[in-house]
């Protein structure tokens, strides 16, 4: 597959500062490579932010194979859950401003959600503490239903038991960041949508990031696909994320996912408590911890401390890394169903942090 190289000039935010430190783009570009050819993915864009700003971004293969369009830093692709974070952001912004009480049980801020067996609060919800169901089957997962609010989308679940007492277990769910998303929109007064652009995507100069629209004409989508069991590549099915905009409904390119990264570390949309409070596991009601915080995957190698989001969904796989301390972020997105990126994006990160010994290894 051919790499497609972009010129960035249009994409940083500022010159880059005199001690800027070097990336080393050739291995990177090389790694990308072997992991593209060893699970065969058609189309991939990545974005490095290092020292706070977005200092490389390449595509790679190609965006549309039926068409013989290349991927590029431009590419838009769905986030699929690394939609999440951007959600959680919103939260932890209007309980910044006193306009919401984490503790405070759900209900009080979205009356259209039942009440249930037990307390559930804003901050359950936020680390997948809260016991609402995931998908239940594949249908959902490949909803094509069209659905014209946050609020109408919670008729898929609203009405079902919780699976556990909130705080008692760790279960992930997209449709708990769906009542986030709600919580939002009745805390702010403001649609979902609007929100995110004044005070996330427009504080962090994320110029392409928005909702999916399956509909709508979206300049440099990627076509999406899929692997059968036989090795084949096919278009991927059909899917409304109008059923998940606030966990998996969003799309933009890799690039704006580095810049988001970037304003999180520079404090625009946050304050350092609150992202500390992200940052940290959340613990269970018997004090074990979990491996997330508020938004967040959590976890530390060699003391550096690891925050990240993976997505996959149809046409997309996606994956969102940081190591705060260390001031460094990745951000990959492909076009294939099911790719693993966790271990690219924290290969990059190592060659980033270790730019000599990334040449040495590569000679």
């Amino acid at each position: 597959m051919s790499v497609i190289a972009y010129s960035l000039l249009a994409l940083l935010m500022a010159p880059a500062p005199a001690s800027a430190r070097d990336i080393p783009t050739r291995q990177i570009q090389a790694a990308i490579q072997a992991e593209i050819s060893r699970q065969d993915i058609p189309g991939l864009s990545a974005a490095i932010a290092v020292d706070r700003r977005v200092q490389w971004a390449e595509g790679f293969g190609k965006a549309d194979l039926e068409n013989s369009v290349p991927a590029r830093p431009s590419t838009v692709y769905r986030l699929a859950s690394v939609s999440k974070p951007i959600t959680a952001v919103a939260v932890l912004q209007l309980a910044e401003r006193g306009s919401l009480d984490l503790d405070s049980p759900v209900q009080k801020y979205v009356p259209a959600f039942p009440e249930k067996a037990w307390p559930l609060t804003v901050r359950h919800l936020l680390g997948h503490l809260g016991g609402i169901r995931h998908y239940r089957s594949q249908a959902e997962v490949n909803s094509t239903r069209r659905y014209t609010s946050l609020t109408e989308a919670l008729e898929i679940f609203k009405d079902d038991p919780l699976l556990y007492e909130p705080g008692t277990r760790f279960s992930y769910t997209t449709y708990g960041y769906n009542l986030l998303g709600c919580v939002v929109e009745e805390v702010s007064g403001e649609r979902f949508a609007d929100y995110l652009q004044a005070h996330i995507f427009e504080p962090a100069g994320m110029k392409t990031i928005r909702v999916d629209d399956q509909a709508e004409i979206i300049p440099n989508r990627a076509q999406g696909y899929r692997r059968t069991p036989d090795g084949a590549t096919l278009n991927s099915n059909l899917a409304d994320t109008s059923n998940k905009i606030p966990g998996g409904g969003l799309c933009g390119t890799a690039v704006d996912l580095a810049r988001f990264a970037i304003a999180l570390e520079r404090g625009l949309l946050l304050k350092q408590p609150s992202l500390d409070r992200m940052f940290t596991r959340q613990r269970l009601a018997d004090g074990r911890p979990t491996d997330y915080g508020l938004g967040w995957y959590l976890q530390e190698d060699g003391g550096v401390r690891e925050v990240f989001h993976s997505g996959g969904q149809q046409r997309v796989s996606t994956f969102l890394y940081m190591a705060p301390s260390e001031r460094v972020a990745v951000a990959l997105m492909c076009n294939l169903e099911g790719a693993n990126l966790g271990g690219l994006a924290r290969q990059i990160a190592w060659m980033v942090l270790n730019p000599t010994s990334a040449s040495e290894r590569a000679r």
